[in-house]
């Protein structure tokens, strides 16, 4: 017979599982787990019902309606009560992306935001990619502060003249 709690650790890994293939919406080569959305599982001890926590990247993102839903969605097929629970305290930061999550961004063109050097603390939206994500250059300049999304600013390469987005650092 397995006890409540390996029931419920079980599950919980379940969920952790599933929320990984869930994808964020503005950057589907990554999913809510490798950005840091997802900060929280907590299952009931009959392995039933589960509560995720989620924080969205930026307090006005206007994809976290359609993550909340994709992470409901994704979990009621297994688990009989699902709630998904935005919370803004503590803030997201870009150094919740897993480094799986910053290697499939550059894997696709998407510069990975930059961590800083020992405790140094990084001025909202600063710094610059360390290299172009297509050819590995490190001139680049900023054509804007805003990419494809608030989160990112647009960039482009000085050598293969290429554009791309930079996920700013926060």
């Amino acid at each position: 017979m397995v006890s409540p709690a390996e029931t419920a650790r079980r599950a919980e890994q379940e969920v952790w599982a599933t929320l990984g293939g869930v994808p964020d919406p503005e950057l589907p080569v990554v999913s809510v787990v490798d950005l840091g959305i997802a900060r929280a599982v907590a299952v009931s001890a009959d392995g039933r019902a589960v509560r995720v926590t989620i924080t969205p990247t930026y307090s006005g993102c206007p994809a976290m309606e359609v993550i909340e839903r994709t992470v409901a969605e994704s979990l009621a097929a297994r688990f009989a009560d699902v709630r998904v629970e935005t919370v803004l305290a503590p803030a997201w930061t870009t150094d919740w992306i897993t480094a799986e999550g910053r290697r499939k961004l550059a894997e696709h063109g998407i510069a990975p935001p930059q961590r800083p050097a020992g405790d140094e603390p990084v001025p909202l939206g600063s710094g610059i990619p360390r290299a172009c994500p297509q050819c590995g250059s490190v001139r680049t300049e900023r054509l804007s502060e805003f990419g494809s999304t608030s989160c990112k600013a647009l960039y482009r390469c000085l050598d293969c003249r290429e554009p791309f987005d930079y996920v700013k650092s926060l």
